[in-house]
């Protein structure tokens, strides 16, 4: 069976006047339903450019990103972002949370991208997070451990294929760090392809795969 995740071959360039960096050179990687993948590696050894391009909000400039077997790569905006609504759920430092929405809002907003609003799975998705009694919280009202915990809920909302967190426990005190860790092991428990850059060891510990990135390849 073909893995939900698959990346064949990436490769990223950024240019700054006559200098190139190579943040990506071939890399490889999949992640099976089920699978929790942590990527660990130190600062600036293209972690965060492969997540970018796992979910097709940055394009490798060679290889290909495919998304249950769809490509990713090589297409419109518009339509990566209808492959990542229907298939992928993002969880980034900066958590992504629209600040004039109530919290549960921004979970229903994330949820109707992709399919009708249920608002027990959305109340089902808070109180499993610890953060249904700020439901009607914005996102200015919260603590640095409530954001976080809001903006797995709206990576979680349409319960997704694939789940893609770029440090989620970033910051976080030992007691929400372990909540938020719970929750993306919980997601690849159930069936979720679940692939994280990290230097927590902690949720090192939880995967199922640990893939190490240096200088833009994965070390074998």
């Amino acid at each position: 069976m073909t893995p939900p995740l698959v990346a064949d071959d990436l490769y990223r360039f950024f240019h700054a006047g006559d200098d190139e960096t190579l943040a990506l050179r071939g890399v490889s990687i999949s992640a099976d339903a089920g699978e929790l993948v942590t990527i660990v590696g130190p600062s600036g050894s293209g972690k965060s450019t492969l997540l970018l391009c796992l979910a097709g909000l940055d394009e490798p400039d060679g290889g290909m990103v495919r998304i249950a077997g769809e490509p990713l790569s090589r297409r419109s905006e518009a339509e990566r972002a209808s492959v990542r609504a229907r298939h992928i759920g993002v969880l980034f430092q900066t958590f992504n949370l629209i600040e004039h929405l109530t919290v549960l809002d921004n979970v229903v907003v994330a949820q109707r991208l992709a399919r009708s609003v249920d608002r027990d799975v959305v109340a089902g998705l808070l109180e499993r997070l610890a953060i249904a009694e700020r439901s009607s919280a914005h996102p200015s009202e919260l603590s640095g451990g409530e954001t976080a915990r809001v903006g797995l809920a709206v990576a979680l909302a349409n319960d997704p294929a694939i789940v893609l967190a770029d440090e989620p426990t970033g910051e976080l005190d030992s007691a929400t760090a372990t909540r938020v860790i719970a929750q993306l092991r919980d997601a690849a428990d159930r069936g979720a392809a679940v692939v994280t850059v990290t230097h927590n060891e902690e949720l090192a510990r939880y995967a199922d795969r640990v893939v190490e990135l240096r200088d833009g390849r994965v070390v074998e």
